[in-house]
């Protein structure tokens, strides 16, 4: 009796102290945010280093949007609080799970079949997750974007696109969970180990299909004619010895006026995707970049590549991802854990990662996350200065500013909060870095 009362009083313990890290951690968090709205709010002058080349009515424009997108990020963050709040003290999880045995025993199968209910539990929670998400996308999207004339979808399209993504996410987790529950129950002592190894190659598959099978499910994705800048990017690629096979063009301005270029592809066969929002059409010279403008650009993402910067991204959350394993075996260990959230008398696999990835491993990934962003930050530091180095520092910071007021983006941030938050460095940080020193 003694000891089970020890037992309970640890798990209490253990609940509430999670609990009160998550709390603070949303507090501090919303310090940070609001921070950053003041900056918004005092948005009246233009700074001296941008005087000369960013009007005062685009950042006017810019501070008004950004703090119409930050107060909408602020109220949906209060409210997942108060859901997950709600969901932890009223036993949300082992409801759900309870929910998904009896499901599942309708159908003559008992608690034997765990991988089967953790695949109904799987999905019931991802269908929950994305009906409450769902207003706020669309508030998003046709009000908040739509009053700022970057949205471009329709209803009938949004609604269509919505469900295929919620399908096709649906049938990749799916599998993939169940097999890794497999690979665990499977796995002996050194589960760990074998869970770790099959999560990296699903990862890199996913990493190297996405782009020809899975993205082409929502966009189109046309070869990049031939003409001037078709020449001039593959004597870019040639120039630098990346191993380019294809240039596609995606149309990106089906959902939004928003920019972006990226590359992908493992080993000698990568390819660059552009938005065709990226491209200027005949006539009009107001939207998209020029030709030097998109090279400089390119030779950006190419800076990334030239660093190997994605490889040391995939090493990095992989050893990330090794840890979590490690802890989440002692962890498995641990009835405390379970009985904190509910669960007394049954240890599912499936509960337990969620247990440890998503609460128990709460302050170790915010850490983790803290690093991530500083060294995302550096890199596209580095990234910034190959193509100052490669001559294109003058058509960077060309494009730095073009895209930046069609993106209405804000071209400054609060120390703390870009600290916290920022992959990127600011629009400024990155004009004063550029603008210092002197193309090669």
């Amino acid at each position: 009796m003694l000891g089970c009362l020890r037992t309970m009083e640890l798990s209490d313990q253990m609940f509430y102290s999670l609990f009160l890290f998550i709390w603070l951690l949303y507090l501090w968090e919303e310090y940070l945010a609001y921070k950053q709205r003041c900056m918004y709010r005092a948005a009246h002058d233009v700074p001296e280093e941008l005087q000369a080349v960013l009007p005062r009515e685009t950042y006017i424009k810019a501070s008004v949007y950004q703090l119409e997108h930050a107060r909408l990020e602020s109220l949906h963050a209060l409210f997942t609080q108060l859901e997950s709040t709600a969901i932890l003290l009223l036993g949300g999880i082992p409801y759900l799970w309870d929910f998904s045995g009896r499901l599942l025993s309708s159908f003559e199968y008992g608690p034997e079949y765990e991988i089967s209910q953790s695949a109904i539990f799987l999905l019931l929670a991802s269908l929950y997750s994305w009906l409450v998400g769902l207003p706020w996308s669309v508030y998003l999207t046709f009000v908040v974007e739509e009053r700022h004339g970057f949205n471009k979808q329709t209803a009938g399209f949004f609604v269509k696109d919505k469900l295929k993504k919620f399908a096709v996410t649906e049938a990749i987790l799916l599998p993939v969970s169940c097999l890794l529950l497999h690979v665990i129950k499977l796995g002996g002592e050194n589960f760990f180990i074998y869970a770790w190894l099959f999560v990296c190659i699903v990862s890199l598959v996913l990493v190297t299909i996405y782009a020809d099978y899975i993205a082409p499910l929502f966009d189109n994705f046309k070869p990049l004619p031939e003409g001037p800048l078709r020449e001039a990017i593959e004597s870019l690629a040639k120039r630098l010895s990346f191993p380019l096979t294809k240039i596609y063009v995606v149309d990106g301005s089906r959902r939004s006026a928003h920019s972006n270029a990226y590359f992908y592809g493992f080993y000698k066969n990568k390819r660059i995707v552009l938005f065709d929002t990226l491209l200027q059409q005949e006539g009009d010279t107001e939207k998209g970049c020029t030709q030097d403008e998109i090279l400089a650009v390119l030779c950006h993402e190419l800076g990334h590549w030239n660093y190997q910067h994605t490889l040391k991204h995939i090493v990095f959350s992989q050893m990330n991802l090794f840890f979590c394993f490690l802890l989440f075996q002692t962890l498995m260990g641990w009835p405390e854990l379970f009985s904190a959230f509910g669960f007394h008398s049954e240890y599912p696999v499936l509960i337990g990662m969620l247990l440890t990835f998503q609460f128990a491993l709460a302050p170790y990934n915010t850490m983790v996350g803290f690093a991530a962003v500083a060294i995302s930050r550096r890199f596209e530091r580095q990234a910034d200065q190959f193509a100052r180095g490669m001559g294109h520092g003058k058509h960077l910071l060309a494009a730095l500013l073009r895209l930046n007021a069609t993106n209405l983006g804000f071209p400054e941030a609060d120390p703390l909060y870009s600290i916290w938050h920022h992959t990127h460095p600011t629009l400024l940080e990155r004009i004063r870095a550029l603008g210092g020193k002197k193309d090669n």
